[in-house]
């Protein structure tokens, strides 16, 4: 692949992606079919800001090709049933070598569905709630380069919706773990200025 400007890489097929996007095969169907691209489907929400929250600490590379094992771990992310789940559950999921054993992220994920049933109640849906909390367009940079991009790691939204989060009982929330968040189901598109996706994840965000 070759290196151009600002970040954006020229992979073997000729398209133009952010630098990060072309760094493995997995990072590249990623990249183009999902980060940055809106998401209003309340299971597919749960699941992002779960996995986002497994990420603390290590590369979205390893929870991303163990997302298949997560999914099959934790219900395909109904939170309804994942409620429901036990100490039991948490002692299984403790054992379970395709995910993350970390008892405290484990726990976090069943403490959040039985919030984010308590949002559905309230909100009528996660999607609802989350979107709420989206960027003014005036607030964002109308250039978006790799330097920016690395600089920022959190934003006043993040850190209000981590907030009132947190004031809700979540857990494992913080504002950097929440931009992510942000980022992967398209409350916000960083891709970069250049990037092939950038215009056709902010045609899905305007529809």
């Amino acid at each position: 692949m070759r290196r151009t400007v600002d970040g954006i890489v020229a992979g073997e097929d000729g398209m133009l992606r952010c630098w990060w996007g072309s760094s493995t095969p997995d990072y590249a169907r990623y990249h183009d079919t999902e980060w940055g691209f809106p998401v209003q489907d309340d299971r597919r929400l749960f699941e992002k800001i779960s996995l986002e929250g497994f990420q603390a600490g290590l590369s979205w590379l390893t929870i991303l090709r163990k997302r298949e094992n997560f999914r099959t771990a934790f219900a395909r992310f109904d939170f309804t049933r994942v409620a429901r789940f036990t100490r039991r559950d948490v002692n299984r999921l403790l054992k379970d070598a395709g995910i993350v054993r970390h008892a405290g992220k484990i726990e976090s994920v069943i403490n959040n569905a039985r919030r984010a049933e308590e949002l559905v109640a309230e909100c009528g849906s996660l999607a609802t709630y989350v979107w709420r909390f989206e960027p003014s367009r005036t607030s964002r940079p109308k250039r978006l380069t790799k330097a920016l991009l690395t600089q920022v790691t959190t934003s006043s939204e993040a850190v209000a919706l981590s907030k009132d989060l947190k004031k809700r009982g979540w857990t494992f929330i913080g504002p950097t773990t929440v931009y992510a968040f942000m980022q992967a189901m398209g409350l916000v598109n960083d891709h970069l200025t250049g990037c092939h996706v950038r215009g056709e994840a902010e045609r899905a965000r305007r529809h």
